[in-house]
């Protein structure tokens, strides 16, 4: 079955529930993949979150109620899931624009959030370069700094860490390297919610070491004052990117999730992700990069 027919059949189930229970591990199901995998597609097709979804939906919904039926406020705060109808009225006010009690006003101006389908957008052929990478554990050593997740734009959350970038400590880390990704790599890790833009997580900027390091490690420097982390063996997807930065990047991870993880034969796995960059001349069209993602198969 098609994969995009599947996720449709998904959001079915979810509007049928609306007004009663969602469960997202269902909708996976339906939708022929894990609650993880559903739960980052599904961020990436709609671009929020399946929660954030639901809920636009049932504010949305709650305006039909109010004014086709007479039910109580508190009645249908409990239906829609809100632990009070004070949490309820503030959600409807911020949403809508006024309190529920006004609502029934059939000249009262409510706003709507109509149901998601999905459908594949023709805009051309155009490639996607990548290869599956098998890789023993290994170990990225550099500086690490918890930031907030950012989808858009360049982040500046790092500029403090890229400060301890020396050209010294740079040769030393390259010195370091002994697997692929080679040169320094940006690692995320320890996500607070992959798919919840501001959520906090882990970066690092740093190297890929195999262990045992031996002689290019411990006699070198002292890794004492570098941040380690640790990464299992794990299957890779590995994605060519060339184009201006950052937004090349930006809509390969978009194609990433809407185009080839659908069709793949693959889902993501809770591992970190890794961005290489070919330098730091950032300001080059063809600026060339690599998206690392941890992978199983379906």
């Amino acid at each position: 079955m098609n994969s995009f027919e599947q996720m449709n059949q998904a959001m079915e189930y979810i509007e049928s529930n609306l007004l009663s229970c969602v469960d997202f591990a269902a909708a996976a199901e339906i939708a022929g993949c894990s609650e993880y995998h559903f739960r980052r597609i599904f961020s990436y097709l709609a671009g929020m979150p399946p929660g954030e979804y639901v809920r636009l939906r049932k504010l949305s919904c709650a305006a039909e109620i109010l004014r086709s039926s007479e039910i109580l406020i508190s009645d249908l705060s409990q239906k829609l899931g809100y632990e009070s109808a004070d949490a309820f009225t503030k959600a409807f006010q911020s949403f809508h624009g006024l309190p529920p009690s006004k609502a029934r006003n059939i000249e009262a101006g409510v706003k709507t959030f109509t149901p998601i389908t999905f459908q594949i957008a023709m805009k051309g052929g155009t490639k996607m370069n990548y290869r599956i990478v098998q890789k023993e554990a290994f170990d990225i050593i550099g500086f690490k700094k918890r930031v907030t997740l950012q989808f858009s734009g360049v982040n500046t959350q790092m500029e403090s860490v890229y400060e301890k970038l020396t050209p010294e400590i740079v040769s030393e880390l390259k010195g370091l390297c002994n697997t692929d990704p080679a040169g320094i790599i940006n690692v995320s890790a320890n996500f607070e919610d992959r798919i919840l833009e501001g959520s906090a997580l882990d970066q690092y900027i740093g190297t890929a070491v195999s262990k045992p390091y031996g002689n290019a490690g411990k006699s070198r420097f002292d890794l004492s004052g570098f941040d380690i982390l640790c990464v299992p063996p794990y299957t890779w997807a590995v994605f060519s990117v060339c184009g201006k930065f950052p937004e090349a990047l930006q809509e390969t991870w978009a194609r990433i999730y809407s185009e080839w993880l659908p069709e793949s034969g693959y889902e993501l796995c809770d591992g970190p992700e890794i961005l290489w960059n070919e330098g730091p001349n950032m300001t080059k069209e063809d600026y060339k990069s690599e998206i690392w993602i941890p992978v199983l198969k379906k």
